[in-house]
């Protein structure tokens, strides 16, 4: 009786949270499964901060050598904003590397789990760039400030250039790029890879590029989820408290 009562509060609060869901005699929405995360593989040089929607879901731990390959679940909605902060590293006031003795070069690949990969489609635009005009002798550094959310879903950023591609033989990635899935992705920044060091990407995915339509779990905050089916349970998030599974010890 106590869990039919809770279950039926349950059902209350998320009519309350969500009038359409009485209105179109819905089912509850389910919590999301970790089968409805697709891998998003992301390397750079230097280092990178990976925006989804408008939410912060990935950092480059390396900000500089050796430089590696992020790799992380991420749960798609679409249409899917996805904004990236390339960073090369550089000196503040040189924009030069290794004791102010030689100048770096950038370059970032994605590669999502549905298909969609970085090309000169995204928009790039550059933020901080030197040294200006390639003077090692008198090194200097131009900057211009961040807008504010540019990672956000509803940023304008039409004015943006769009992205150059560049090939692996002028980034030049390391080892850890060969041992992950990039396979029809190109590497890309702003027009300028060596000399120009922070650059901002952006991108809308309208729809999934491999055709599988997905769940859209955005707004689940809002609302109460639907326990057990969807994974909601105390012990892997299937509701089975006393099941075992095959790598559970006993």
């Amino acid at each position: 009786m106590k869990r039919l009562m809770t279950l039926a509060a349950a059902i209350a609060l998320l009519t309350v949270a969500d009038p359409a869901f009485a209105q179109q005699g819905q089912q509850p929405p389910r919590k999301p499964r970790i089968d409805d995360t697709i891998k998003a593989n992301v390397y750079a040089d230097n280092s990178f901060k990976l925006y989804i929607n408008g939410e912060l879901v990935a950092v480059d731990s390396i900000p500089f050598v050796p430089h590696n390959v992020v790799s992380v679940d991420i749960l798609p909605a679409y249409p899917m904003t996805i904004a990236v902060m390339g960073i090369d590293n550089a000196d503040p006031k040189t924009g030069m590397e290794y004791a102010n003795t030689s100048i770096g070069d950038g370059g970032i690949i994605l590669k999502l789990g549905d298909g969609t990969v970085t090309n000169a489609t995204w928009k790039a635009k550059k933020f901080s760039w030197g040294p200006i005009d390639g003077d090692v002798k008198n090194p200097r550094v131009e900057n211009l400030p961040l807008p504010k959310n540019w990672y956000a879903v509803d940023f304008d950023d039409s004015g943006w250039p769009d992205a150059k591609e560049f090939t692996e033989e002028e980034v030049g990635p390391k080892e850890p790029f060969y041992q992950h899935d990039f396979k029809g992705a190109t590497f890309i920044w702003s027009d300028d890879v060596k000399l120009d060091n922070l650059v901002l990407f952006r991108t809308v995915v309208k729809s999934p590029p491999d055709g599988i339509e997905r769940p859209d779990f955005r707004g689940l905050t809002d609302v109460v989820p639907q326990r057990g089916a969807g994974g909601g349970g105390r012990r892997g998030g299937d509701g089975n408290r006393g099941q075992r599974g095959p790598n559970r010890s006993n």
